[in-house]
């Protein structure tokens, strides 16, 4: 596979060079500056497409050209971001950039409770408690009937956090669920709002009683519309699993499991509509079996994110080390190999480490260049291997 590597762009503090150094063949990243739901301009990709090209490296990946919250709940200006959407693809595979990562999570991407959480080595990594989660949702968010989405042991849990709470920990973990995650990916909320958990409130009210089957819908609706441009210049649209791969927040979630991955197949049977393996999403839910899984969609997967992670009691999971956890990558590496070898990969997510401090939740330069070196050595093993049957 390709050594790809989740870049920032020009504001980055990694910068092209360093990763051309580690062993970066391509570059995973986005126009981060146009606002949600406005055309991507053909120069504006091209310019950053030769920036790329004139540090050695390439541009491999689109992650993410983010899908507006109006496409996914249906609201009336859907069909004209639809129409900006085709166009940005256009543009982009015009310009040779034909992989593009998005996501169909309603209001939230990625959650975590504590974006530092330490390992006895003095490192850290990112950690989802349930509980604390809970307490968000009930307690500080209020949402309607949240309690009935927990055990009456969460709940319990909940009550306790609730007691001992202090406002500094209140603030924190508004933070780490709805600010820090989620201003550097899909710009919904940023650190400057005031008002950040009202915001969000206004956000979810937009999916107020739509059901799994309605944003299906809405997904076959917005694949089915794109297809024929992704078709006419090649470009490959790959979405991203539901991270965690449960639902949340009374929202519905659609991309979780494998039953899920086969029926957006299906709905839109396009070659150009796959799917982002990301390993360490879909090891964090129990339910997910990641093996038989990528031998299942490995013919329509044109991206993947290689990290794990490990599931603990009462719904817990944290980020394991890219040499352990229940995602296999080992395994994952030989039916990716053998699948297609030219399929870009990043290891995604990395352990704080070695001073690493300031860099986007989970994006790392250490922990991530310390992944990228044991994952290319199984990937090394695995291509020995391979050669190896053939002679």
């Amino acid at each position: 596979m390709i050594k790809t590597w989740r870049w920032f762009g020009r504001k980055d503090r990694i910068t092209l060079s360093m990763l051309r150094q580690i062993g970066v063949e391509g570059i995973v990243t986005a126009l981060h500056d146009i606002p949600n739901g406005a055309v991507w301009p053909a120069a504006a990709i091209e310019e950053l497409r030769d920036f790329i090209e004139a540090a050695g490296l390439r541009w491999s990946v689109v992650e993410s050209l983010p899908v507006s919250e109006a496409i996914k709940y249906a609201g009336p200006e859907r069909d004209g971001l639809i129409q900006n959407y085709i166009q940005s693809l256009e543009n982009l595979g015009k310009c040779g950039i034909r992989t593009v990562c998005y996501n169909f999570m309603p209001v939230i991407d990625w959650i975590r409770t504590d974006l530092e959480h330490p390992w006895p080595d003095g490192t850290t990594s990112l950690y989802f408690d349930m509980a604390e989660f809970a307490w968000f949702d009930i307690c500080i968010l209020q949402r309607e009937h949240a309690e009935a989405d927990y055990s009456p042991q969460v709940r319990k849990r909940v009550h306790e956090l609730d007691s001992a709470a202090s406002p500094e920990d209140r603030r924190r973990l508004v933070e780490n669920i709805i600010v820090k995650t989620q201003g550097f990916v899909n710009g919904n909320i940023s650190e400057k709002d005031t008002d950040p958990v009202g915001i969000f409130r206004g956000l979810l009210e937009k999916y107020r009683g739509m059901t799994r089957d309605d944003l299906r819908e809405n997904m076959r609706y917005f694949l089915s519309a794109v297809m024929p441009v992704c078709e006419q210049y090649g470009v490959n649209l790959c979405v991203h699993p539901d991270d965690p791969p449960m639902p949340v927040l009374g929202l519905p979630r659609i991309v979780t499991s494998a039953e899920d991955i086969a029926w957006f197949l299906k709905a839109v049977d396009n070659p150009h509509n796959g799917l982002t393996f990301c390993a360490g999403s879909l090891s964090a839910g129990a339910h997910n079996d990641l093996v038989p899984m990528a031998r299942q969609f490995a013919a329509r997967t044109h991206f993947v994110h290689l990290r794990s992670c490990d599931v603990l009691p009462g719904g817990n999971f944290i980020e394991a080390p890219h040499t352990r956890g229940r995602a296999h990558l080992v395994e994952l590496i030989r039916i990716f190999e053998k699948a297609n070898p030219a399929l870009p990969m990043r290891v995604d997510h990395g352990k704080n480490m070695l001073g690493d401090r300031g860099y986007n939740a989970g994006y790392s330069f250490h922990g991530r260049m310390l992944a990228l070196g044991q994952v290319e050595g199984m990937m090394a093993a695995v291509r020995n291997e391979i050669e190896n049957e053939l002679i």
